[in-house]
């Protein structure tokens, strides 16, 4: 007779999330974006109306320093006025609590019975959760706000991530010109490589065909530097 000895107990390996809360991607790609996209076409039109030369240089240190600026500026507000909101909004559930525990923990309890559990098992989930005020408060801003309040967005995150990605997508197209570039191909060249190389990248963080996410910003940033590099070229025409 054999005695099967028992295996030893091994966890389960759960999966793991990447970081999707944390404020920096969104300004980050939108940062890179828009600084390649438009300092290209800034100085495809510049190219256009007057030719290769110091203004096309200018042109594009302007837009690299002035598009920097702007984007870290407009994201540290929107994301402050956003946080600030959030806080506003979690100090009101605070009070709440307090003032009105019953109530409060039985509006978790209806919030859970909508999702599916029993009148009973639903009232003791509310109950042991409320046990806690700290922990009552997250629960209840998590399932009524839908927000996080121990990982509340950046602001200071936010603006670094698109002033730093701004500056380094608009310098791309203004490096050759920066090293004795007299034309626009070695710029858009460089551009083309880059938009179709950084929307590749996104797509493969965003689990997307790569692909897909290349050939889609490289139109965008094409068509854009297209139509001002045209305009550029009109407008030069018309002023001579």
């Amino acid at each position: 007779m054999t005695v099967e000895l028992a295996r030893p107990f091994s966890p389960e390996k759960h999966h793991s999330h990447r970081d999707v809360t944390g404020g920096w991607l969104r300004p980050a790609v939108f940062g890179a974006m828009d600084g390649l996209v438009s300092n290209v076409a800034l100085i495809a039109g510049v190219v256009g109306a007057a030719g290769a030369g110091r203004g096309a240089v200018l042109a594009g240190f302007a837009g690299l320093v002035a598009g920097a600026c702007s984007m870290a500026a407009g994201e540290y507000t929107s994301v402050r006025s956003q946080t600030e909101l959030m806080r506003a909004e979690i100090a009101v559930e605070r009070r709440e609590l307090a003032r009105n525990p019953d109530g409060e923990r039985a509006e978790l309890a209806a919030l859970y019975r909508a999702r599916g559990l029993d009148a009973d098992l639903a009232r003791r989930v509310a109950e042991g959760l409320s046990a806690d005020p700290e922990q009552a408060l997250r629960v209840h801003v998590r399932e009524e706000l839908g927000v996080d309040p121990d990982d509340l967005p950046s602001p200071y995150l936010a603006a670094g991530s698109s002033f730093v990605a701004f500056a380094m997508g608009a310098m791309v197209p203004l490096a050759p010109f920066l090293f004795g570039a007299s034309g626009l191909f070695l710029a858009l060249a460089l551009s083309v490589v880059a938009l179709f190389g950084f929307g590749a990248a996104v797509a493969v963080m965003t689990a997307r065909p790569w692909w897909l996410g290349g050939l889609r910003q490289l139109g965008l940033g094409t068509g854009a530097a297209a139509v001002t590099f045209g305009l550029g070229h009109l407008l030069g025409v018309a002023v001579s």
